[in-house]
């Protein structure tokens, strides 16, 4: 997952390709998994952490580099002393809104073109807003959209493989624009579904109705589906939310929990009660 940073980018690691993998089909978006090595010792990245991109381009603003973060996609790791971290990117374009005119993105175009054995610049870490609760009786209601389900991918098997012996409820709900585009939920890479038999752990995706016309995906419905669970879940303080993804999605997010909540006054309530004790969290792009 990846968001525009304006943090201090001085401190400056290299990093060398070990495994590019394209995740979703030729006939879909391509979304990559690569994994990178640093044989810096004193890069520490965790879970919850951020790194950052540097990529050299001028751009009309004067600046010459383009930075961007992305969140950790699995445990780190490190194999004959270096630092293995894996990263989730989408190969992005965006529309000009005054030339009408498609550009490629920087920072995910110059990485999904990296082969192995390619350098890339790294910055960081970078503390992210999502944090694992000391408590292990906490519930945590996870929802990602597209390359959002990196951090909550690295949370879940982090939990389970490190923090372990977990007993509240970690409710994962998954967007992705069709099921071409569903990582980590398939038969194929689908390696969260090793914790479907944890008590405490449960899974759900959800699509866009139509794809191929940018509809949002129905990550509401996803919800109001679980609706009895997820209100039980909201009755109790040690309750988080954690969101990443798309901006569009989020009206949608909020007309489902006013809908399981009973009313918008009632959701607004609990939702102020969520962000004054650091309960909810967001990364919006």
């Amino acid at each position: 997952m990846t968001y525009l940073s304006a943090l201090d980018t001085t401190q400056q690691y290299t990093g060398k390709v070990k495994k590019t993998q394209r995740l979703t089909p030729a006939n879909a978006e391509e979304i990559r998994e690569i994994v990178f090595e640093v044989d810096q010792p004193e890069f520490n990245v965790k879970v919850d952490q951020s790194f950052g991109v540097l990529v050299k381009h001028k751009s009309e603003f004067g600046n010459i580099h383009h930075h961007r973060l992305y969140s950790v996609a699995d445990l780190p790791t490190t194999e004959n002393g270096k630092k293995l971290i894996t990263m989730l990117v989408k190969r992005c374009s965006y529309v000009d809104d005054f030339s009408g005119e498609q550009y490629d993105g920087v920072g995910s175009n110059y990485l999904c073109d990296r082969k192995v054995g390619d350098e890339i610049t790294i910055t960081g870490p970078f503390e992210l807003p999502f944090k694992i609760p000391e408590d292990k009786n906490s519930n945590l209601i996870l929802i990602g959209m597209g390359t959002g389900i990196a951090p909550f991918r690295a949370f879940v098997k982090h939990i389970y493989s490190d923090v372990k012996e977990w007993k509240g409820k970690i409710r994962l709900f998954y967007g992705a624009k069709s099921g071409l585009e569903l990582l980590y939920l398939n038969d194929k890479d689908g390696d969260l579904t090793n914790y479907y038999d944890e008590a405490t752990f449960e899974a759900f995706h959800a699509l866009s109705p139509r794809p191929d016309w940018e509809d949002p995906i129905s990550l509401g419905a996803a919800l109001e589906a679980r609706g009895e669970e997820i209100f039980e879940m909201l009755s109790h303080s040690n309750t988080y939310i954690y969101i990443a993804g798309y901006e569009k999605v989020k009206e949608n997010l909020n007309k489902a929990f006013m809908t399981i909540m009973g009313s918008k006054e009632k959701w607004e309530t609990r939702k102020a009660e969520l962000v004054a004790g650091k309960k909810w969290a967001e990364v919006i792009y």
